[in-house]
């Protein structure tokens, strides 16, 4: 088969490999990357949820750090948890103590989210843990390879799951 071209990515489609190759779950980039989300996730649950959070409430305690105020459709967009969930999460950090929410003065319908002086304990005492989480999820590359590897998760994020992209929130 050949080569496609996705914008400024090449995208290989196993050229090389015979037909019982391509049906290795060890050879499809879709299967490996759920395997290793499922180890950085048991890996953040190991470090991590002694301080009682969840990897998707990090992600939104990190934003809502950096924006305070954000709607729930910025933070969407911005950790690329689907809408549902987000809402079940954001009522689990409501009943923490870790965010407040309101209604905008701008549209009622939307919803600003703050974090409390709970969020703000809770992130950093979670940054220690979530940083070892890191370290030992990348100590399985080389060290060389680490930077290229982040840079090829966020390059698969920013392309395919961009507002812009297919998968887009």
């Amino acid at each position: 088969m050949p080569a496609i071209f996705a914008g400024n990515f090449w995208v290989l489609v196993m050229q090389r490999k015979s037909e019982d190759e391509q049906l290795e779950l060890n050879h499809s980039a879709i299967h490996l990357l759920h395997r290793a989300g499922q180890c950085a996730g048991d890996l953040f649950t190991e470090e991590v949820m002694h301080d009682g959070l969840t990897p998707r409430q990090y992600a939104v305690l990190v934003s809502v750090s950096r924006q305070q105020g954000l709607s729930q459709t910025d933070i969407v967009a911005q950790t690329g948890i689907d809408r549902s969930t987000l809402a079940d999460i954001i009522r689990r950090m409501l009943k923490k103590g870790l965010i407040t929410r309101r209604r905008t003065r701008k549209d009622a319908r939307v919803y600003s989210v703050s974090m409390t002086n709970e969020g703000h304990k809770a992130l950093r005492a979670a940054g220690p843990a979530v940083l070892q989480a890191d370290m030992r999820l990348l100590a399985a590359l080389a060290p060389a390879r680490r930077e290229q590897f982040l840079d090829s998760l966020s390059a698969i994020v920013h392309t395919i799951c961009s507002p812009n992209g297919k998968n887009g929130a």
